[in-house]
């Protein structure tokens, strides 16, 4: 039986998230993941064959860790609550995790996507799927009880949480506290006009 691994496969994920935060993807090579973990080299290859595997591993434990909690609050009823709940997490989440946060912010794209194994790419599609007809289930079931637009929609529900945690996290910060409730509070008014 061999000695058991000094260093998991969490510990080079975090360290990757870590170095993304601070110098962005061009930064996150897998010698550098190594040396922030204080590994030698051939380990993180034992557990991701290359950067694009890297990358995506990171994606996916990032992404998934977020949709969780968003993804729970949009089944929530009444919806009108599940689409405020969503909005005020999406910030809630970027608190707690700021660096990840930055991370989602970036985009698959930024990681490389086009680069990754056609099974992490089929993944990633995955993931966009289920995100995808969260939030069009509940925009379907909020038009006709907000007489909003699915753009009105849409911009409560993704773009101002979106740029209500960006100016934060591009800053290296979390958002503050009051983030929360004022996006929560802008997200109500403009479900009910």
């Amino acid at each position: 039986m061999g000695r058991p691994p000094r260093h998991t496969a969490d510990d080079f994920l975090d360290a990757a998230v870590r170095i993304f935060a601070t110098e962005g993807a061009a930064g996150v090579t897998m010698s550098a993941v190594a040396r922030e973990v204080g590994a030698p080299s051939g380990s993180i290859y034992h557990r991701f064959p290359g950067r694009p595997a890297l990358l995506a591993a990171v994606w996916f434990r990032t992404l998934t860790r977020f949709q969780q909690g968003y993804l729970e609050a949009l089944e929530r009823e009444p919806v009108t609550e599940a689409a405020v709940e969503a909005a005020a997490q999406v910030v809630r989440w970027c608190r707690a995790h700021p660096a990840e946060g930055k991370l989602l912010y970036g985009g698959d794209r930024v990681l490389g996507v086009d680069d990754w194994s056609a099974e992490d790419r089929a993944r990633a599609e995955d993931a966009n799927h289920r995100l995808d007809a969260a939030i069009t289930k509940v925009v379907r079931r909020l038009r006709p009880l907000t007489g909003r637009s699915t753009d009105e929609l849409m911009l409560a529900l993704v773009d101002l949480p979106y740029a209500a945690v960006r100016r934060h996290l591009d800053r290296g910060e979390a958002p503050p506290p009051r983030t929360v409730d004022l996006v929560a509070r802008t997200t109500r008014t403009l479900l009910s006009g």
